[in-house]
């Protein structure tokens, strides 16, 4: 079995297992404000350095292990990706974490592979994207070595269509499973070319109350579709198709709310005229 090296371990969060699991139990023992974790489907968290959005992804991730069963595959849905492109699968082998190996669940990704065209990302040659990466060591640490499939998907309609595969597999295959998707929200500032509504607080405002708020909202009301389109009309998601596919499947694991576990931005890590947004949300 080929198993897939970390690219952003050491610097991202940390690559020693000791430490790795020092900052999880931070995370854990820390009451930042928001609602509590609680038994959940599936999530959609934030994919920056653990040190300006770690904590948010691991209360979504602890949600989805909170009072469960433990599933017989995680997906995680992420990667920066253009309209234009063609949905990416890693499909067999297995990803390293400080933490241990996640194997791929092969038999589950054949079944996608059959029915949508996948670009096939090969362990030994993989792309450099953290979306996915930064949520592993929270996979391994509370499910322990369940088998992941890791899913890159672009922000159009085939996200809906790849969740919609997903449960008809995990359903013809006896699979119950839990589902992430990773995306960071608006990205603001001269460092991004989006200066719409100008700099300093006023600007922080605007991203917070307003243009993270439609995707929030849209989230929370379990609307892939609106996520999707408010991506592409509003600049608020850099990976919103692997959004809408995770609340795609959670609308196929029979969710019926969605609920906003914590919200920040780095600028209240790190004041400055460029900025990100960060959500973690559950759906049960």
């Amino acid at each position: 079995m080929v198993a897939r090296r970390p690219a952003f371990a050491g610097s991202w969060y940390p690559e020693d297992e000791k430490a790795c699991r020092e900052q999880i139990e931070t995370f854990l023992t820390d009451d930042p404000p928001g609602e509590k974790p609680h038994a959940a489907r599936a999530g959609v968290v934030p994919h920056a350095g653990w040190f300006f959005s770690g904590a948010i992804a691991c209360r979504v991730i602890q949600a989805l292990h909170e009072k469960s069963t433990a599933p017989d595959a995680v997906v995680l849905f992420g990667m920066h990706m253009h309209p234009a492109q063609r949905p990416i699968i890693m499909d067999r082998g297995a990803w390293e974490t400080p933490l241990g190996i996640l194997p791929v669940a092969e038999e589950l990704a054949r079944y996608l592979t059959e029915h949508i065209t996948f670009v096939i990302e090969k362990p030994q040659d993989p792309n450099r994207d953290n979306t996915i990466e930064l949520q592993l060591p929270f996979i391994r640490h509370f499910f322990g070595e369940v088998p992941i499939l890791p899913i890159g998907v672009p922000p159009t309609p085939i996200a809906l269509d790849i969740a919609n595969t997903l449960m008809e597999g995990a359903r013809s295959l006896g699979l119950d499973l839990k589902a992430v998707g990773s995306t960071d929200l608006t990205h603001y500032g001269p460092n991004y070319g989006f200066t719409t509504h100008g700099t300093g607080r006023a600007a922080v405002a605007w991203v917070k109350e307003t243009n993270d708020r439609r995707f929030i909202d849209a989230a929370l009301k379990l609307r892939p579709e609106d996520v999707i389109t408010g991506a592409r009309n509003y600049r608020n998601a850099c990976c919103a198709g692997a959004a809408a596919a995770a609340i795609q499947t959670a609308l196929g694991l029979g969710a019926t709310q969605g609920t906003l576990l914590a919200y920040t931005t780095s600028y209240d890590k790190i004041p400055g005229d460029s900025f990100v947004g960060y959500a973690g949300i559950t759906y049960c």
